[in-house]
Order: structure tokens, then sequence, then C-alpha cells
């Protein structure tokens, strides 16, 4: 039976005096050598559980271990044997790429020419080496990503903690990192990945917990996550607003399932097995009753149906929520 390398029992953190509950009882299990995605919305618990996890703020309540090691009790101990990469590439823009690994490695007390030599293996590893001289504020957003990774690589860490690593990222450098992540799995490291991407997940993770106001409420494969909301279906976007209705109804009749209907979005999804045939009757019908549409399609499910389906709300946050994750990170620096 393979060990768990990370372990967390019923974390518990707020924020604001107690009003604001970021984790609400987290559980988590991440065996050895394996890669768990840690997915969900803005505002789910996703980066404090990491800070948790990573030593960087304390639990108020419930415990948990890393690579043996218990985060509140042994925390020196531990940041010696995991590596952490943050939603935003902490490099220095003044450096080069080559002075940035350097210092990283003389932060964790490596000496001189044992960080000169691991910064070069580092900076060739994720394609970096013709850049190295260069000052840091010349780099692209993919370039200073693969350094901050390179960067919580420095010490060769056991447990790698990867809080969002592609976002903003256009797809090329996207796809460009999942290359990255994906050798240093292949290398035994055991992963920790928070994404709202289900792709990413999907791409990396060998499993996936679902996080949902500081709990997690689903876990198991991307297949296991997708086949609880259904398999294919049909999506039509249509025109006109007031014939949702009417769609709704002839999309239910061609699918042979209960279609839905999403006002804001003016779109109507039900489950189908028919493939391209339910399109093209769907489409024929639509022309016969005369009403209009913007997008039609077979796929798969998404994060947001799955967010849909789980929780009741769409995995996408308001402006107001993505403020409030950003005050409650601010708290956590001054608190830690």
């Amino acid at each position: 039976m393979t060990a768990a390398a990370i372990v967390a029992d019923g974390l518990v953190k707020t924020y604001s005096g107690g009003k604001v509950r970021a984790l609400d009882g987290l559980d988590l299990e991440v065996p050895e050598g394996t890669v768990l995605g840690l997915l969900g919305p803005n505002g789910a618990g996703k980066t404090t559980t990491v800070r948790i996890l990573a030593t960087l703020l304390k639990p108020d309540a419930g415990r948990a271990s890393v690579a043996g090691y218990d985060v509140v009790r042994q925390g020196e101990e531990l940041r010696r044997v995991i590596g952490l990469s943050g939603q935003y590439a902490a490099v220095d823009e003044t450096l080069t790429g080559r002075e940035n690994l350097v210092m990283f490695g003389r932060l964790y007390h490596v000496g001189g020419k044992a960080a000169a030599a691991r910064a070069d293996e580092l900076l060739e590893q994720f394609g970096l080496a013709d850049a190295a001289g260069r000052q840091v504020k010349t780099y692209s957003g993919g370039m200073r990503r693969r350094l901050d990774l390179a960067a919580s690589l420095i010490i060769q860490p056991v447990v790698l903690f990867l809080d969002e690593p592609t976002t903003g990222l256009d797809p090329r450098s996207r796809l460009g990192m999942w290359d990255v992540i994906s050798g240093l799995v292949r290398e035994g490291v055991t992963l920790l990945l928070t994404t709202q991407y289900l792709e990413e997940a999907d791409q990396l993770a060998d499993s996936i917990a679902v996080v949902d106001h500081g709990r997690v409420i689903a876990r198991g494969t991307s297949d296991e996550l997708k086949a609880r909301v259904g398999g294919e279906r049909v999506e039509v976007v249509v025109h006109q607003r007031d014939r949702i209705g009417d769609a709704a109804r002839i999309v239910t009749t061609v699918s042979g399932a209960e279609a839905s209907i999403d006002d804001r979005t003016r779109k109507v999804t039900a489950p189908s097995v028919g493939g391209s045939k339910v399109l093209v009757e769907v489409v024929r019908e639509f022309d016969t009753a005369g009403i209009g549409i913007d997008d039609v399609a077979m796929r798969r499910p998404t994060l947001d149906d799955v967010f849909l389906t789980l929780t009741g709300h769409h995995a996408e946050e308001s402006d107001e929520e993505q403020e409030d994750e950003d005050r409650q990170a601010a708290e956590g620096r001054s608190d830690s």
C-alpha cells in the first residue's frame, strides 16, 4: 500500500474575525508519487489549503502533514523538502534568470558552486538557457512562469505545490507548462496542483478533488466526475430569448431527455447519445419552427457543468468574490 505524502484532516481557516470561513473542515489524502488536482472556483479555498500545507499559514483547527512532517510543529524541517510555485511568479525582475535561481539556492543554504550548477541545470531543463543572462523584466509571461517553477525545484523537493501555474498564460504557453509538469511527474515528485481548468487536471492529475466553500465536495478521476454530469450532450444557443421554451421542447423531443434552460446565456442543453444525427434533427426542427440559432454543438461536460451539477451554481465568480479572495490572501500574508 502506497504511503500518503499529503494528509489533511478537518482543516479550518477563518478570516475577518471568523466572519469569513475560507476552509470549513477540508480533508485530503495524496499518495506518494501521484498528482492530485485541487479543482474549484476563485474563493473556494484552494490557495488557503496550499498556504497551510506549505507552512505559510496556520490552520485554526484540524491537522495536516506533508512528507511525514506536521505542518505546524515541524514547519522548519518540512520547508527543506517541499517546493511551491504560487499564482504569480515570485521572481526578481531586476535580476537575470540565472541570478534569480542562484539567489533561491542561497536562500535554501545551498553552497555557491552547487547553487550555480543547479541553476544552470534547471535553466537548461526549462528551456531558458539562452535567456539566462537577461533581466527577468524582458521575459514573456510563459518564461517567467517557467523560471518560477524552476526556482521551486532548486532543492529537488519530494512534494511540490503548484497554485494555478498556468493562470494568465496563452494556450501555447499553457501547453508548454503542461509538458514541463508532466516531466516532473515522471520523475516521481508528489504534486498537488490547484486549477480552475478541468482540461488541465484531466491532462496532469491522477485524481481530482473538487472544492467549494472550503470543503471537498467530490473526488475521483476526471472521467468519474464527468460521468456524474453525464456523457455527450446537445447544446443550443437560441437567438430569440422569447423562444427558449419552444426550443427546449424541441430539444427534449429530439434527444429523448429533458432539456435544461439557462436564461442567462440563452442556452438549451440535454443529454444525448445520438451524436451528429441529433444535431441535424435539432437544426431541421428549429428551422421548421422558425427559431434562430446562434450556436449548436455536441460536447462533453466541462468544469462548469460539474460545478452546476454538484453545487447548483456556475464556476464563474463575481468581481466582488474575486476581490474577497484577494483580501483573504493579503490577510493570510500578514498573519504568517
